[in-house]
């Protein structure tokens, strides 16, 4: 299936060659390892608008599992092209473009494309920075950014990265009418919509490692932050727990989501991903709520 419009030889033959560098620092922003910081520290370090960063980082854990889904689903190669050989670089930024400027795997729909699409405008959405619109026009811009970084450095036909934010899109617009809905619970919702997303990308993956490790990881962190909410609960005097039906709840879903993590584990021991989805998962879980403790802490305090 050819998915390329042709104009990026034109733009090989003008570009110059530390053009290359450039877009790859640009791409970065719509990276894995960046918007798991991102999403990350202000998880942490947030004190306000709890359940809506939550929710934020529900719907990471879900974008990831999405874009692996969609990939094996689609099986569809990159393009095989380079901006800039190798080898016409200084040496000394062979390991920056080999870190930045390079990427591997299936090619449609772009991963960073749908990640920074849901990341940024949901930031956009929920934070209270600046005004909407000018939020709105921030997350535009940086997605946009990353979209032509992509394409620009040939490892995306520009069909992928279009398919990548419109499917980010439209998960958002779904995600947040179900959100927006039950505004007090949106922490839950969000890891919640992880888990479940998570579960069906294992069927079009055929149990890839990296849909096994996402799905561990989001049912720790559901469990971890129901967990957090707990503890808050019973903090603000609410209980016992057993003549409390939104509390028994929460620690049904605690209960089944730490013993569905200790039994991979314990279970799929010899098989190394499965053992280690339900590792991550525990550890993901203690992040959460040790977190999120840690921030209520600070919110009590000021």
């Amino acid at each position: 299936m050819a998915r390329g419009i042709g104009w990026f030889d034109a733009f090989r033959e003008v570009a110059p060659e530390w053009v290359v560098v450039v877009l790859g620092l640009v791409t970065q922003l719509g990276d894995v390892w960046f918007l798991s910081a991102l999403v990350g520290a202000l998880y942490v370090f947030e004190t306000g608008n709890r359940d809506e960063i939550a929710a934020i980082a529900g719907l990471l854990l879900a974008g990831l599992s999405l874009i692996t889904g969609l990939k094996h689903l689609f099986a569809l190669p990159r393009p095989d092209r380079v901006l800039v050989e190798v080898g016409a670089l200084p040496e000394v930024l062979h390991p920056l473009y080999e870190a930045t400027a390079t990427a591997t795997g299936y090619g449609f729909p772009s991963g960073h494309a749908l990640m920074s699409t849901i990341v940024y405008l949901s930031l956009a959405e929920y934070s209270g920075v600046s005004t909407r619109r000018r939020r709105y026009l921030g997350a535009a811009g940086i997605v946009t950014a990353v979209c032509l970084s992509r394409v620009g450095l040939g490892v995306h036909y520009l069909v992928d990265v279009v398919a990548g934010a419109a499917v980010g899109v439209a998960f958002l617009l779904l995600a947040w009418g179900l959100l927006n809905r039950y505004p007090a619970h949106r922490g839950t919702l969000g890891f919640g919509l992880a888990v479940v997303v998570g579960a069906a990308a294992l069927v079009p993956s055929g149990m890839d490692a990296d849909a096994l490790l996402l799905f561990g990881a989001s049912l720790g962190a559901l469990a971890g932050w129901q967990l957090a909410a707990l503890a808050r609960a019973l903090d603000a005097g609410r209980g016992p727990i057993r003549e409390d039906r939104p509390l028994t709840a929460r620690v049904a879903v605690i209960a089944v989501a730490l013993v569905s993590l200790v039994a991979l584990i314990g279970f799929f021991w010899p098989a190394a991903v499965l053992a280690g989805s339900g590792a991550l998962g525990l550890v993901v879980a203690a992040l959460v709520a040790v977190s999120e403790h840690y921030r209520s802490g600070r919110a009590s305090g000021i």
